[in-house]
């Protein structure tokens, strides 16, 4: 790869410890891509952590929002800013290493033959380390369900490291992606998915954060319901994706 065609795009919100130790990882690992972090305004100072980092290395990008709009409505204002640009493959990438940056050459390989590459828990089994019973179940039921109601062939349809082709991104509507929660990565991917993109899973190890807070809620589970109803709606009584 070239550089100026990668893009990593990483969203943030009170991410501060987590960040400064990402952004040197995945220059290391992956030298050639460049980095955008979405900062919704941290409290904690964030963005302006990233504003130091990018001083000292190239490639490191930061855009500021002005209040937390949620998940789906950082990488849609990511995705925006990429494709302004000549990104050709463009990634999604949590901050707080659940997102191990040591498979980052894993998705430039499987990009190749593929226009949308999503790193799954749950293509060998259940790949997760370190999470509650209870949140394993829900994860990974809810993606069996996401299956069952709205025909997507993923295993993993909420996780959220994956990398896109320029082209799928222009092909899909940004906005008219509704969900701003987590579920976000199932409606992109129904959405690509429709559109007849190559999909492909690939295996990866998601261990649960060490450093920060999780973002789940009970609001992010009933925006989840709602959409699959909408999705399946979709399915059968639409035909324009």
């Amino acid at each position: 790869m070239k550089p100026g065609e990668i893009l990593i795009i990483i969203p943030t919100f009170n991410e501060r410890e987590n960040i400064v130790l990402l952004i040197p990882e995945v220059k290391k690992i992956l030298p050639e891509a460049d980095i955008l972090v979405v900062d919704d305004s941290s409290p904690d100072g964030t963005g302006q952590c990233v504003k130091e980092i990018a001083a000292t290395i190239n490639g490191v990008n930061l855009l500021e929002r002005s209040k937390k709009e949620g998940l789906g409505k950082a990488y849609i204002s990511g995705f925006k800013w990429a494709l302004e640009r000549n990104y050709q493959y463009i990634f999604e990438m949590d901050a707080d290493f659940s997102h191990d940056p040591k498979f980052l050459p894993d998705f430039i390989s499987a990009i190749q033959e593929n226009d949308l590459v999503i790193g799954s828990r749950y293509k060998s089994g259940v790949n997760v380390v370190n999470w509650p019973m209870k949140r394993l179940l829900l994860s990974y039921y809810a993606n069996q369900l996401a299956r069952v109601v709205t025909g997507i062939p993923i295993r993993d349809s909420t996780g959220g490291f994956k990398c896109f082709r320029r082209s799928v991104l222009e092909a899909l509507k940004l906005e008219k992606i509704s969900s701003s929660g987590y579920f976000f990565q199932l409606e992109i991917n129904f959405f690509a998915w429709k559109r007849g993109f190559r999909i492909k899973e690939i295996p990866i190890i998601f261990p649960d954060r060490k450093r920060g807070v999780s973002k789940m809620s009970t609001k992010i589970i009933r925006e989840a319901l709602f959409l699959l109803l909408r999705l399946r709606f979709i399915s059968f009584f639409k035909r324009n994706y």
